[in-house]
């Protein structure tokens, strides 16, 4: 792995969520999520979570995050959440939405890292993680192991 690769990636699309443009913000923050676990990353990314520009940039970025299925997605996405104002917050729920309510073993994941996120020492992420787990516990997913 080209760790000097990985971070200039991630600075030129740190550049991209600067713009003035939403579309732009909305794909540097779908096109960061990839590299979330970096730490210069995770700082963009929650600013393009809590985009003051266009809710557009908050879902497409939240998506990009819980569609990784991993700890460090859902923690950005639940510090963000812990935040978040009443709209923001209706536009991370939506994503939360779309992204798990097909398949129950992705939501049976996403609600068994938000009791790993539970005993995290952030309190901000612990909030995050409880306000994310009650968005959660009121999706029916459409598909279920045989």
């Amino acid at each position: 792995m080209d760790s000097d690769l990985r971070h200039a990636v991630v600075v030129a699309l740190g550049e991209l969520g600067r713009s003035d443009d939403w579309r732009d913000r909305a794909d540097a923050g779908y096109g960061l999520a990839g590299f979330a676990e970096l730490p210069e990353a995770s700082e963009l990314l929650m600013g393009l979570v809590l985009d003051p520009g266009d809710t557009f940039v908050t879902r497409r970025t939240t998506e990009a995050l819980l569609r990784r299925s991993d700890l460090t997605g859902l923690t950005i996405v639940a510090s963000a959440l812990a935040v978040a104002n009443d709209h923001h917050a209706d536009y991370i729920h939506t994503a939360v939405v779309d992204v798990f309510s097909i398949f129950s073993v992705d939501l049976d994941e996403a609600l068994r890292l938000c009791e790993v996120m539970a005993g995290d020492s952030d309190d901000r992420v612990v909030l995050g993680a409880r306000r994310l787990r009650e968005s959660l516990a009121e999706i029916d997913p459409v598909l279920r192991p045989c």
